[in-house]
C-alpha cells in the first residue's frame, strides 16, 4: 500500500514581505497631481454674437482650421471728397433704413487718418494649419506676376449673402474690374485643389459700406459666406416678428437677444436715392481713382499682403 503525505504549506519569509508591503501601500493616500498653469490650457473660443454683428456660429470651433480670405485694400483718406461722399450716403441710407449698420463708426469723431475699403477675390478659404503657407506663398506668387492698377467706383447697390441672411449696401467698382478677375482668376488652381468653392464665375466686384440682418427662414440653419466681412461660418437666430412703426420702408423686423435687428429686405428706394444724389459725383471722370499696389490675405485675425508690381 502506498502511504498518502499530507502537504504542508509553509509561508517564506519574501511572500509575507510583499504581503506587507501590499497592506501598507492600500492604506496610503493618493496625492493630487498638480493643475496645469493656465497660460498651458488653449481656450475655446466664446460664441459672442454682439462680437460678431449679431451672428452665431453654426458649427463648434474646430481646432487648427482657419478660415481665410483673399482681397484688395482701398484706403479713402478721411479728409478727401470720397470720405465725405461715403459718410453723407451713409446717413441717408439710415434716414430710409435704420437697421443698417456701418462697418467702420462714421461719427465724425475718430482719430482714423483713412477709411479701409475691401474688395473680395475669393469666398471664404477654410486651411488646416499646415496649408496656412501654402496659401501665403501662392498670394506672393500670384503678386509677382500681376501689375499694379487703378480702381474706381460707380453706383451704389444692395447685395445679398448666397443663405439670404445678411444684405449689404455696397459700392460697385467701375475701372479695375477687368483685373480684379484676373487676380480671382489667378486663385481658382489653388482653391480647386483644396476642393472648396471657386469665387463666382460673374463676380460683382464691389466695396461694402453697409450691412443689416436679414430674418431667417424658421427651421432652417444658414450658413454665412461674405468675404472680408466675415469672420467664421455663422447664422441667424430665428425669433418672433413683430412690425417696426413708422419704418420708411415698413419691411418687418425681429427683436435679437443681442440688439440687432432683422428686416426682409432693403427698400427699393434706397439705391434709386443714393443713386440720384450721389451716382453722377461717384462716377465722374474727375473723380479719384485709387492704385491697387498691395494683394492681400487674412488669415484667422492676422492680415498679410504683397506688392504688385510696376
Amino acid at each position: 500500500m502506498k502511504r498518502n503525505l499530507a502537504l504542508v504549506s509553509y509561508s517564506s519569509s519574501d511572500e509575507e514581505n510583499d504581503s506587507e508591503c501590499v497592506s501598507k501601500s492600500a492604506v496610503t493616500k493618493k496625492k493630487k497631481l498638480p493643475s496645469l498653469s493656465s497660460s498651458l490650457i488653449v481656450q475655446t473660443p466664446k460664441d459672442d454674437p454682439a462680437l460678431h454683428q449679431g451672428r452665431i456660429r453654426t458649427t463648434p470651433h474646430v481646432d487648427g482650421q482657419w478660415a481665410s480670405h483673399v482681397f484688395v485694400s482701398i484706403k479713402v483718406e478721411k479728409r478727401s471728397a470720397m470720405y465725405n461722399l461715403v459718410l453723407d450716403a451713409l446717413k441717408a441710407a439710415k434716414n430710409i433704413e435704420p437697421a443698417l449698420h456701418d462697418f467702420s463708426p462714421f461719427d465724425g469723431k475718430r482719430s482714423d487718418e483713412y477709411l479701409d475699403l475691401h474688395v473680395s477675390l475669393s469666398r471664404p478659404i477654410f486651411l488646416w494649419t499646415h496649408q496656412r503657407d501654402d496659401l501665403k506663398r501662392e498670394i506672393k506668387s500670384l503678386a509677382e506676376k500681376s501689375n499694379s492698377f487703378k480702381i474706381s467706383f460707380t453706383t451704389f447697390s444692395v447685395l445679398t449673402n448666397d443663405e439670404e441672411t445678411r444684405t449689404f449696401l455696397a459700392l460697385d467698382v467701375g475701372s479695375g474690374h477687368h483685373e480684379l478677375k484676373l487676380l480671382s482668376d489667378g486663385l481658382l488652381p489653388f482653391i480647386a485643389n483644396l476642393r472648396q468653392k471657386e469665387y463666382y464665375a460673374e463676380p460683382h466686384f464691389h466695396a461694402s459700406i453697409a450691412w443689416a440682418l436679414l430674418r431667417a427662414t424658421p427651421t432652417c440653419s444658414k450658413v454665412i459666406n461674405e468675404g472680408p466681412d466675415s469672420r467664421v461660418s455663422l447664422t441667424v437666430a430665428n425669433l418672433p416678428s413683430p412690425v417696426r412703426n413708422g419704418s420708411p420702408s415698413s419691411t418687418q423686423v425681429l427683436p435679437s437677444t443681442n440688439d440687432f435687428e432683422q428686416i426682409l429686405q432693403l427698400p427699393a428706394s434706397l439705391t434709386a436715392t443714393l443713386n440720384e444724389q450721389y451716382a453722377s459725383r461717384l462716377s465722374s471722370k474727375s473723380w479719384s481713382a485709387y492704385d491697387i499696389r498691395d494683394l492681400c490675405v487674412k488669415i484667422g485675425k492676422d492680415v498679410f499682403s504683397w506688392r504688385l508690381q510696376g
